[in-house]
Parts: structure tokens; C-alpha cells; sequence
């Protein structure tokens, strides 16, 4: 598999964006974004593991939405509400296994990871 992101920009605080991730290749079991912002650790930010459904960070729940379309083998982060902490490179990252919710949030889970897009959040 093959993961490709896109979708990031400059946005004002209280605004929308939309991040899309297309995989190539074999499909996935799992998928997930994370993001990194300067100088800090890659943080987990949501996943999606099919029917088993969608699980967020804290920081980010109510305000962003994963969600897949298997057809087109694409996964989307819908981002409501952005802060300025919200700025970061954000990762898509997919994963063959079936991982229990607990190793969700965990880099190591997932065996394929995209390039990042930035996503720029100003006050």
C-alpha cells in the first residue's frame, strides 16, 4: 500500500478544511491521521477501523470527523473548528492488522505511513 495526502493550506482560526489520503495498492484494515507539529512529538488524532468505527483524540473530538470511502480507497479528515494549536503536518497512516483500540494511538500500530500535508491555522 501506498498512501497519498493531500488537502492541507492556510486557514483562519474558526475555519474548515478538508484532508484526503488515497491509497494504492493492496487495501487496509485500519487507517489513521496523525500530525506533528515543530519541535513535538507525532500525536494520533483520530482512526478508522471499517464497521468497527471511527475513534478521536480528545483535542480534536467534536470538531474533526475520519471517515473512509472503500471504493475509491480514499480517507478523509474533515476538520470543523480549527485553533491555531491545531497547526501541524498531518500524517495518514494505514495499518493490515486489526488493532484493539488501545494500540490506535500508537505510530508503531501502523506499517504505512503517507508524505504529510500542512495544515496552517492563524489567529
Amino acid at each position: 500500500v501506498q498512501l497519498q495526502a493531500s488537502g492541507g493550506g492556510l486557514v483562519q482560526a474558526g475555519g474548515s478544511l478538508r484532508l484526503s489520503c488515497v491509497a494504492s495498492g493492496r487495501t487496509f484494515n485500519a487507517v489513521a491521521w496523525f500530525r506533528q507539529a515543530p519541535g513535538k512529538e507525532r500525536e494520533f488524532v483520530a482512526a478508522n477501523r471499517g464497521s468497527r468505527g471511527s475513534t478521536y483524540a480528545d483535542s480534536v473530538k467534536g470538531r474533526f470527523t475520519i471517515s473512509r470511502d472503500n471504493p475509491k480507497n480514499t480517507v478523509y479528515l474533515q476538520m470543523n473548528s480549527l485553533k491555531p494549536e491545531d497547526t501541524a503536518v498531518y500524517y495518514c497512516a494505514s495499518t493490515m492488522t486489526n488493532p484493539i483500540t488501545s494500540s490506535l494511538p500508537r505510530v508503531a500500530t501502523y506499517e504505512t505511513w503517507g508524505q504529510g500535508t500542512l495544515v496552517t491555522v492563524s489567529s
